[in-house]
């Protein structure tokens, strides 16, 4: 079924909201999932928000969490989310970082033991449309095994990045793993195999059943060069900020552990590209903007162009949604809100 912007949001905020969190939160959380359907990926869209309100109700996400500074030093700041649900807290360091960023040229916030956040992309391109690079990386429960190994070790690892543009930005976002595992969730729900080369099940045995491989694992993208990428990754975040390594994390999807805090680690980097136009005669936004065209010229494609930008998202704006999983959340809504 087709839904719009402004019923979809409407929808989540009142769910985030008779789940414990504050109307502003709520409003953030739900733009993060509601531009993640804009954009084609269903799989960090609303499949999560079922999990989402579980955990918050169960108190895996404690909903009155706060982001509480432990360390400063300008440029550098260091967050605990105290366990909260990892969608605002991410939006929120995203602007922090961007605030350092145009007092020091850079800005980095990372923000230990949190919760699961979404689409990195999304984080991404809110730092790119307000004139700086955007980096972000995160930890997660670990679903990938190192290089020829069968025990789960490290998460999909994602990483995203956006360069500002005149018409929108440049956007990478991916996980390391061959595929990211909210797909394997998605083809799960709807009954569908998997691509062979996709997944590993919990001895280590290829499969294509989506079941198998939530419990099992996901093979790393690239082989040994993807799980090199996503070893620095894990080092960036679970290792540098935790609190746990991925292989503590617990899993998003796991029944059991909904009362259990994630401890995921989020590391935003915003760069100011003012700062790097010293000593060129041209500037490092016109550097940016003719890649982009040179791209385009060499007849590719500029990564994430395909992707509405997010000032060009209005309220009218639709996209597709399974009729089974919007009744579901509209049967979560109690008759307060």
């Amino acid at each position: 079924m087709l839904v719009t912007v402004q019923e979809t949001t409407e929808l989540l905020v009142k769910l985030f909201c008779q789940s414990g969190l504050s109307r502003d939160r709520a409003k953030k959380s739900a733009h993060t999932l509601v531009v993640a359907e804009v954009w084609g990926i269903g799989s960090h869209g609303l499949l999560r928000m079922p999990v989402y309100l579980d955990r918050l109700e169960a108190g895996g996400f404690a909903p009155d969490a706060n982001l509480e500074v432990q360390s400063d030093t300008g440029p550098l700041v260091v967050l605990s989310g105290d366990g909260g649900l990892g969608l605002w807290q991410a939006h929120d360091a995203a602007i922090l970082a961007v605030e350092r960023a145009g007092q020091f040229g850079i800005g980095l916030a990372a923000v230990r033991d949190s919760g699961h956040c979404g689409a990195l992309g999304v984080f991404a391109a809110e730092i790119a449309e307000r004139g700086c690079v955007g980096v972000l990386m995160s930890s997660g429960p670990a679903v990938m095994p190192p290089w020829g190994g069968r025990q789960r070790l490290l998460s999909t690892s994602p990483i995203a990045a956006a360069f500002p543009a005149p018409n929108a930005p440049a956007l990478i976002d991916l996980s390391l793993s061959t595929v990211a595992r909210g797909k394997i969730a998605a083809l799960a729900r709807s009954g569908k195999e998997l691509p062979e080369g996709w997944a590993l099940d919990t001895s280590g045995k290829p499969t294509t059943d989506p079941v198998e491989a939530l419990s099992g694992m996901l093979a790393p993208l690239g082989g040994a060069k993807g799980f090199a990428l996503a070893y620095m990754v894990e080092s960036i975040t679970a290792g540098l900020f935790g609190p746990s390594l991925s292989s503590e994390v617990t899993d998003f999807f796991a029944e059991d552990s909904y009362a259990k805090p994630q401890g995921i680690a989020h590391v935003v980097l915003a760069l100011d590209p003012k700062i790097f136009d010293v000593s060129n005669k041209v500037p490092a936004s016109a550097r940016l903007d003719d890649l982009g065209c040179r791209t385009v010229e060499a007849g590719g494609r500029v990564p994430g162009s395909r992707r509405k930008p997010l000032a060009r998202i209005v309220a009218s704006d639709t996209f597709e949604i399974d009729d089974r999983l919007w009744s579901e959340l509209q049967s979560r809504l109690r008759n307060s809100y």
